[in-house]
């Protein structure tokens, strides 16, 4: 062939090659998260900063390839039902739940998206998964709950406080997990001679008028465990404690930092953080039913010194070598 009949061969096929795609520019991921605390509470804050932060470290870019949609408020069953259904609207591609309560909701509203919860309950005995190990269906997260913790609690709590006889559990009635946990405070109480009463959160105005009530018996004390919706509380409920000089334990770390007496539970930001991680994999494309549902396993102790100062308390010092953390 000749050179001239090759390059006019050489444009002609040339002419009939499709045109290059230009380059598809990547879909942006949507996850929507339901956080049982208002917007304006630091420790609602602090959750969702280490849920995005752990994101940006795993390879996304929040405003770019990811966005993610807070939904923020306390409420009962009805509130949180009414915040499931916006968040559905449309549909993300993921859903965290925080919260017992909300993790129920959320599976009663939908079926296909994925979901990772961070619940106080326990996921197999209250349905969300079928197993631990193995959790099926669109859901897989983090639990708070340990079958001991009421027991731990009282103990720790009897044990800064000898001549303690009567606790209170403050406790949300919508979280399955608070329910174990005043189970298991009440079955150890003839332990440790301390009667254990229940005590479900109905308002700030009923729990201020209990307290008053309360504060008539010598020696009564309060237990208050993990749960978002009880933590969004947590200002009004230290403050009610030191009015009456009444020692209280809680199940979150910020109630110790900010004025409780003590606490003892799990680090909860280290949980979003993970379930960041678990976020990212079902988003590249594992399925959250293949993912095991995972427990906690490290708890921390906070003694508030000055609260326990103020309550003439004597912190014991094998009690002190223990602590996580000691707030002086």
């Amino acid at each position: 062939m000749k050179r001239r009949d090759f390059i006019a061969a050489l444009g002609s096929a040339a002419a009939a090659w499709p045109l290059a795609a230009p380059a598809q520019a990547e879909r942006t991921r949507r996850i929507a998260v339901l956080m049982l605390y208002p917007e304006s509470d630091p420790q609602g804050q602090i959750r969702a900063a280490a849920f995005r932060k752990e994101l940006e470290k795993l390879g996304w870019t929040v405003g770019g390839n990811l966005r993610i949609d807070f939904h923020w408020g306390t409420g009962d069953s009805d509130w949180i039902r009414s915040a499931a259904a916006q968040l559905l609207t449309p549909a993300p591609d993921l859903i965290v739940a925080n919260g017992d309560a909300a993790a129920r909701i959320v599976q009663q509203s939908t079926a296909s998206v994925p979901v990772v919860f961070i619940a106080g309950g326990d996921p197999v005995a209250d349905g969300m998964v079928q197993s631990l190990a193995h959790p099926a269906g669109n859901m897989t997260g983090f639990t708070v709950l340990e079958p001991s913790l009421g027991a731990k609690l009282l103990e720790l709590l009897k044990g800064l406080t000898p001549r303690l006889a009567k606790v209170a559990m403050v406790f949300n009635p919508d979280n399955l997990g608070n329910r174990r946990t005043f189970e298991s405070a009440k079955a150890a109480g003839p332990k440790f001679a301390v009667e254990v009463t229940e005590a479900p959160w109905r308002g700030a105005a009923e729990f201020e008028t209990t307290m008053t009530q309360w504060s008539q018996q010598p020696d009564f004390g309060l237990i208050v465990p993990p749960d978002p919706a009880i933590n969004s509380q947590r200002a009004l409920i230290i403050a009610q404690a030191a009015r009456y000089r009444m020692p209280a334990i809680y199940g979150l770390r910020a109630a110790a930092v900010e004025g409780g007496l003590l606490s003892y539970g799990v680090d909860v930001p280290e949980l979003f953080r993970q379930a960041a991680t678990y976020a990212s994999r079902i988003l590249k494309g594992e399925k959250p039913g293949d993912l095991p549902v995972q427990l906690p396993t490290k708890f921390e102790l906070v003694i508030n010194l000055k609260t326990a100062k103020a309550l003439g308390l004597a912190v014991p010092d094998k009690l002190l070598a223990t602590a996580d953390e000691v707030v002086e």
